[in-house]
């Protein structure tokens, strides 16, 4: 799913929902902690341990014969991604950090405040109750985490998630729906709790 996150048409734009915005938009936001997914890169990797090896996949034994795969764990959670597609390590790097995001942002929660709980990355990517995203921008694992914790926050409860958040349900379910495991992790949770899957 690439391009500018602007699915379906304008969102209809409740009373009620709009006079929450209000006070939201009026109230500053709570401090809340930062998850992993948001960080920059050298603060990610200051609580990462990364190492070069050599991938055991396809690509014959001359790719084998110079560690460029990247291997990357958070220490924090264990959660690890790795990269060995691209011909340098620096690339790989990147690639595993951003597989790494993403994994963070799917399996790992942070607790969320009780009043305004959007980031300032939130309310900047929320237009008009849209969500304005490209899934291949460097912001869409910080976006995904930030709206599955607040997912969770609700009790998986996507309507009073999106909310919270200040966007359609719609589009929170589009904007985690982009990202396979996500989705796949977020009905797993539903059915732990006796609720149905998404679809």
């Amino acid at each position: 799913m690439r391009g500018a996150y602007r699915h379906g048409s304008m969102p209809h734009r409740d009373p009620q929902v709009e006079k929450l915005l209000r006070r939201l938009e009026e109230a500053p936001p709570e401090p809340r902690e930062v998850h992993p997914a948001a960080l920059d890169d050298e603060a990610l990797l200051d609580v990462c341990t990364w190492k070069r090896g050599r991938d055991g996949g396809p690509g014959g034994q001359h790719r084998n014969k110079v560690e460029t795969t990247v291997y990357i764990e958070h220490n924090g959670t264990g959660i690890s991604a790795k990269a060995g597609e691209r011909r340098t390590v620096r690339e790989n790097k990147r690639v595993a950090l951003r597989r790494l995001r993403l994994a963070l942002a799917t399996h790992h929660r942070v607790g969320v405040p009780q009043g305004e709980c959007r980031s300032e990355l939130w309310r900047s990517r929320v237009r008009g109750g849209r969500i304005v995203l490209s899934t291949s921008h460097r912001d869409f694992p910080a976006m995904l985490a930030e709206a599955l914790d607040v997912i969770e926050a609700c009790g998986h409860d996507i309507k009073r998630a999106s909310t919270r958040l200040g966007c359609s349900a719609t589009q929170l379910t589009r904007l985690v729906k982009a990202h396979p495991p996500a989705w796949a992790a977020l009905n797993e949770a539903r059915v732990r709790r006796g609720m149905r899957p998404l679809h």
